[in-house]
């Protein structure tokens, strides 16, 4: 079934609950006058609740609403933010130079207000130290806790040992500020001064006599 409402000859009821172009109830009114009306403005008549009794039904420009309902949807799809789970990697002896290049990855996801799902492999004999795995789970959680919290507490899923990190800040968030950064960079590259860098005056201020 088509999802687009009945307009104009399409609608085929005796009478419609009629509503004005600028909102105003007209009333009930057989379907011929409502017809007659919609010719009189230049509009159409649009069936807008087809389950009322009778149908409800207003006039309109159908065109132009159609292009701004779909420049509406357009635009949300645009602002909606989709959250992302990443997902690191990690030893359980992992090396301190490994590990700060890791630790680095998440805090960037956490900025950009994605999920983290961090996961430590177990392998051979390293699946009878599962001690070890929370531990540098624990540590990773407490070295980044100003961006982000332990949404999913470290549990065991079978070689691996599994913890999912969530950001403080939201992602429509992290979206506004990194785009006011890239203004602020581009602006910076054009010579633009930023709003609270006020220019030097005291070059012109005239000497007391």
């Amino acid at each position: 079934m088509s999802a687009e409402p009945r307009i104009n000859d399409r609608i085929r009821v005796p009478e419609v609950r009629l509503v004005g172009p600028s909102g105003e109830q007209v009333g009930i009114v057989p379907l011929a006058k409502a017809l007659e009306l919609a010719q009189e403005y230049d509009l159409d008549l649009v069936e807008v609740a087809a389950t009322a009794r009778p149908p409800v039904c207003k006039l309109m420009d159908y065109g132009k609403f159609k292009y701004e309902s779909a420049m509406k949807a357009r635009e949300a799809r645009k602002n909606q933010a989709h959250t992302v789970i990443k997902e690191m990697k990690l030893r359980p002896k992992i090396d301190p130079h490994d590990y700060d290049t890791k630790k680095g990855h998440v805090v960037r996801f956490l900025k950009q207000g994605d999920k983290v799902k961090i996961t430590i492999m177990f392998r051979g004999r390293e699946q009878s130290r599962p001690e070890l795995g929370y531990r540098l789970l624990q540590r990773l959680a407490e070295d980044v806790q100003e961006l982000g919290f332990v949404e999913s507490n470290p549990k065991q899923d079978g070689r691996n040992m599994i913890m999912v990190l969530g950001p403080h800040k939201k992602k429509t968030e992290a979206m506004a500020e990194a785009r006011e950064a890239q203004a602020a960079r581009k602006a910076e590259r054009q010579g633009i001064p930023h709003l609270d860098q006020s220019p030097d005056v005291s070059a012109e201020e005239p000497a007391e006599a």
